[in-house]
């Protein structure tokens, strides 16, 4: 199990930063490793963001001696999806079986959560994000087909979409975390135009589903200073609340978008005429 630290950015600071230094602050890259839990914990949110890939044989993630303490189970809730293959997450001793853009919610206190594949041959590919939690919920399935679909957008604007809410208070509980999947339609690029922030949440945005050639210009900053990092496929960026999100791709994608904070209003945002950015 690989495990990263990421520290929180100040605007001010973000300003100054190079391009290096702004994706080595904000941009989190080789999730999958075949066999493997990867993961980064960034101090915005105490987000856990991660990936597991399971090929051969299981892969672990539980609180046993000797785990980093970071990933501890009992004051941790989860969001997971496979984007992969067909597979399974068990919770302790209890199996749940996720196709392609199935999603899983975790409540605090597992013990231990198993990851497998049901074929080597195409494995499943589990992107989670882990917020920090006070009260258990009940661990939920959401089927893709259960989600909560909602259309956005337009062709004539290039930003028609698609966002199926999983992790939701509409669907299951949760005691912070926010968690779903945006799919764009063919010759949509904008993934959420215009922009907007969340003064009380911060966002983790994954990218995937892309071409190899294929790169999304994520844009974050402040409104007036704003700045960009060149995103390929199953990269993700940690978003602050202080931070606009938006990207443009070079062709349709795919994103899952992860939100903690102190409250689960989808809907409060604050957004920013296009003609306000600098």
């Amino acid at each position: 199990m690989a495990i990263e630290i990421r520290y929180p950015t100040h605007p001010e600071q973000v300003r100054s930063l190079d391009t290096a230094a702004l994706r080595r602050l904000h941009l989190i890259d080789n999730l999958f490793q075949a066999g493997e839990a990867r993961m980064v914990l960034s101090h915005v949110e105490r987000m856990l963001i991660g990936g597991v890939l399971p090929v051969d044989a299981p892969v672990a993630i539980d609180a046993a001696p000797g785990a980093h303490p970071e990933v501890a189970l009992d004051r941790r809730e989860w969001g997971i999806v496979n984007i992969g293959g067909p597979g399974e997450v068990s919770v302790d001793d209890q199996a749940h079986a996720l196709r392609a853009r199935d999603g899983l919610y975790v409540g605090m206190g597992a013990g231990k959560l198993q990851f497998r594949s049901a074929s080597s041959a195409t494995p499943a590919r589990f992107y989670f994000v882990s917020t920090p939690a006070h009260v258990k919920h009940p661990d939920t399935p959401i089927p893709v087909e259960k989600s909560m679909p909602k259309r956005l957008g337009a062709a004539a604007t290039s930003n028609d979409r698609t966002i199926f809410q999983y992790v939701n208070p509409a669907i299951c509980k949760s005691s912070q975390l926010l968690l779903g999947l945006t799919v764009l339609e063919p010759g949509s690029v904008w993934n959420t135009m215009p922009p907007h922030r969340h003064n009380r949440r911060s966002e983790a945005y994954f990218y995937f589903d892309l071409a190899p050639e294929a790169r999304v210009f994520h844009l974050m900053g402040e409104p007036q200073e704003t700045r960009h990092i060149v995103v390929a496929n199953e990269q993700a960026v940690v978003s602050p609340p202080w931070s606009i999100h938006t990207g443009v791709g070079t062709a349709r994608y795919a994103f899952i978008w992860a939100m903690g904070g102190e409250n689960q209003d989808y809907a409060d945002m604050a957004g920013i005429a296009p003609a306000d950015m600098r």
